[in-house]
């Protein structure tokens, strides 16, 4: 799926209903479960440092090669 694809998704029907679905259900959980959020926020931003590193680094590669 290229970046093009995702955001045509973002700007359907069904990708409206999906990120108003996530957004919903989001905020409940942060709001009637806080303290379990507060907890795992140390972890959870542990976790995000490999996931940036994965995903963050398909970009800028392949740029100009045989030089």
């Amino acid at each position: 799926m290229t970046l093009n694809d995702f955001r045509c998704f973002l700007g359907s029907k069904l990708g409206w209903a999906v990120t108003i679905s996530a957004a919903a259900v989001g905020a409940y959980l942060l709001w009637t479960h806080t303290g379990h959020v507060i907890y795992a926020l140390p972890y959870l931003i542990l976790l995000l440092c490999p996931l940036m590193h994965l995903f963050g680094h398909r970009h800028g590669h392949g740029g100009k090669t045989g030089e």
